[in-house]
């Protein structure tokens, strides 16, 4: 109900304000009225960008946290989201089609799962040799990014410097439509692979004898998640703190990740964007921030409870 509410909220404010009724009118059925331009080309492809960007951030962050046994690892921290900035960032910044944006996104961050995962192996995978290469992948890639920001001229890497703060402004049905697709094809898969995500929070050992190709399984969950990430990353750009907040705070009510627990994760880190994106519109309004500011401000802090936290437990 609340992200209903939000979903109104986000079509009939701005600096143009329309009457409730007329905006859900206007975006539903009459498409023929003085507001058409600005709820159904401006504000509703908006609204449901950020509602399904976040949807594919926190599902991500829930598969990794649960595969990982670890409430600090998100996309954004084990390098999945730089690796997908970088090709979207290479993509605008050399002046190539933006339609290979979703692609280009996917591709590095494919790679980049698949790499962190080589490098962590030994003799199997180490949750927290992972988490340690992955940090240290991250950093690598966030200098290959600056790199190419500095390479190229001005006039090409402004539409790549936006776009790199994770920003919501000028969103279109395109974007709609390619996270519609991702969130169909993805999210039953991320259903389907459950019982085996359940099955390889009892060891190694015990998944084995269950009759699991643990490596196999755990991949496959790695690059399912990495996908999540990187049609996210490509419709907004990378940010930071949505995968990481929003799985944990979910944890904390209902427990372990089972299917209905990730499929309310994902509503929650709807909610939780979309409630971002409407704070960045309005709170210097008319000066509208990048939504990625505020989920910093929102997820720094509480990244340093999750810290304080962790280390108390132990």
């Amino acid at each position: 109900m609340l992200l209903f509410l939000l979903f109104l909220f986000g079509l009939e404010t701005g600096e143009y304000p329309i009457p409730r009724l007329k905006a859900i009118a206007t975006a539903f059925w009459d498409r023929n009225n003085e507001f058409e331009f600005v709820v159904n080309s401006l504000r509703l492809p908006r609204v449901l960008t950020a509602m399904l960007t976040g949807f594919c951030l926190a599902i991500s962050g829930a598969l990794f946290q649960s595969l990982l046994g670890n409430p600090l690892v998100s996309p954004d921290v084990i390098g999945i989201n730089s690796g997908a900035a970088l090709c979207a960032v290479f993509v605008l910044a050399a002046g190539g089609d933006i339609g290979l944006l979703p692609w280009a996104a996917f591709v590095g961050a494919a790679v980049t799962a698949l790499s962190i995962y080589s490098l962590s192996w030994k003799t199997g995978i180490s949750p927290g040799r992972l988490i340690l290469v992955g940090i240290a992948v991250n950093a690598l890639l966030a200098s290959g990014v600056t790199y190419v920001m500095v390479k190229y001229p001005i006039e090409r890497v402004v539409a790549a410097a936006r776009w790199q703060a994770g920003s919501l402004f000028g969103v279109s049905w395109t974007e709609v439509g390619t996270l519609s697709v991702s969130v169909i094809v993805l999210t039953p898969l991320a259903l389907l692979l459950m019982r085996r995500l359940r099955i390889l929070q009892l060891g190694d050992d015990i998944a084995s004898g269950l009759g699991l190709r643990v490596e196999w399984e755990r991949m496959g969950l790695i690059v399912l998640a990495a996908a999540l990430a990187a049609v996210a990353v490509a419709a907004v750009g990378p940010l930071g703190f949505v995968a990481l907040l929003v799985p944990h705070m979910v944890r904390l009510v209902v427990g372990q990740v089972t299917g209905g627990a990730l499929l309310l994760t994902g509503l929650v880190g709807a909610l939780f964007l979309l409630a971002c994106d409407l704070v960045a519109q309005q709170l210097f309004a008319p000066t509208t921030l990048p939504v990625g500011i505020i989920t910093a401000a929102i997820g720094g802090p509480y990244f340093l409870f999750i810290l304080v936290r962790s280390n108390n437990a132990l």
